[in-house]
């Protein structure tokens, strides 16, 4: 069960991974976690993407896809992976294609966590974080109990600067530029699957599961 998660910034598609990747016992991958385990393991591909990472470049899409190969290859993606953030755009799912067709392989579901941009918006903009432990909040559904304070620990909460809506809104564009072509390019192949990420976090992972198991 090979499976790319889709959606918006904010849309909840990482939530909705991890879960899928508890319940099926395969691995989670993202990008940022196996380019981190890469550099820290001083990996030959790693070293290359540091490279580029300090110089505040894009990791090339050809360099990014060997990086992946290299992690699906590994045992403990034999039963399957759920990709969450790669690809982004539609040259890097053309190269990811290409690659794993080379393998005999090919993506079962692209599941795309649908959030009209305003739910994204009102989500982001209503999230809160604690400058001290970290723990987050929602002003709607998850309240501090003392507004500004975290409960764990009585440091301030903020509105952390990705979180704002100006910057919410110009990764809304980014998304809708760059990434949203790929629920076509999915479609067209016929493994794209759509689920209606308004619902509860629980009642998406329901829909998700009614697909995989049909």
């Amino acid at each position: 069960m090979k499976i790319i998660m889709l959606g918006a910034p904010g849309a909840g598609k990482g939530t909705q991974a991890k879960m899928i990747a508890d319940k099926y016992h395969v691995p989670h991958i993202s990008t940022g976690d196996i380019f981190r385990a890469n550099i820290k393991n001083g990996t030959e591909l790693g070293m290359e993407a540091k490279k580029y990472m300090d110089q505040g470049l894009l990791v090339p899409d050809e360099l990014t896809v060997k990086i992946l190969l290299d992690r699906v290859g590994q045992d403990d993606c034999k039963e399957g992976y759920v990709l969450d953030g790669f690809p982004r755009t539609i040259p890097q799912a053309e190269v990811l294609d290409k690659a794993l067709a080379n393998l005999g392989e090919s993506i079962d579901y692209a599941i795309d966590v649908d959030v009209p941009d305003e739910n994204i918006v009102e989500r982001m903009s209503g999230r809160r974080a604690c400058v001290s432990c970290g723990a987050t909040y929602h002003l709607k559904h998850v309240p501090p109990k003392k507004e500004g304070i975290c409960d764990k620990c009585g440091n301030e909460l903020l509105l952390r600067d990705d979180d704002k809506p100006d910057t919410v809104l110009n990764r809304l564009k980014v998304y809708h530029d760059q990434t949203q072509p790929l629920i076509q390019f999915y479609g067209n192949k016929g493994v794209l699957k759509t689920v209606d990420g308004t619902q509860a976090m629980e009642d998406v992972f329901r829909s998700i599961i009614a697909i995989l198991e049909n």
